[in-house]
């Protein structure tokens, strides 16, 4: 079960944070996000794109200038949610033609949805990019009519 996916910087700067577990106080997740970050950012290019932090397993990858960083508990499958990682930014791709840090500081609501259409209470509920995308279609055809 996914307990958590983080999207941040090179800089250790926190652009997205999607938490399914509870209990956890901003405190806490401040901390665990700094030591995780910097755990993952010190890490070489040639290591492997896992580690083990207190009870969870954290698989991360970076594309360009962004790591997905996503937390799990022990009996996840590392090479299912690297997959998922990569599915997710694929699908920003697509959303935003080649998303990048920027796309995602502007248009933060639109990649929780983006998100929210895949992950649902830790569990992965859709990988197909263009029924995940169709919902926030739908919302742009909608605020141009508007507009």
């Amino acid at each position: 079960m996914i307990k958590f996916i983080l999207i941040v910087n090179k800089l250790g700067q926190t652009r997205l944070a999607q938490y399914y577990t509870t209990g956890l106080s901003i405190n806490k997740r401040v901390a665990l996000e700094n030591e995780i970050t910097r755990r993952c950012l010190s890490r070489k290019d040639k290591e492997c794109s896992f580690l083990e932090f207190r009870d969870l397993k954290v698989i991360y990858r970076r594309y360009a200038s962004l790591f997905f960083l996503v937390g799990v508990d022990e009996e996840e499958n590392e090479l299912g949610i690297l997959e998922f990682i990569h599915c997710l930014v694929e699908t920003l791709d697509r959303y935003f033609e080649n998303v990048c840090e920027l796309d995602l500081m502007f248009n933060i609501d639109k990649a929780y949805m983006i998100l929210d259409e895949m992950a649902l209470n830790g569990n992965i509920i859709e990988t197909n990019k263009k029924n995940i995308i169709a919902p926030l279609h739908i919302i742009d055809q909608v605020s141009k009519k508007l507009k």
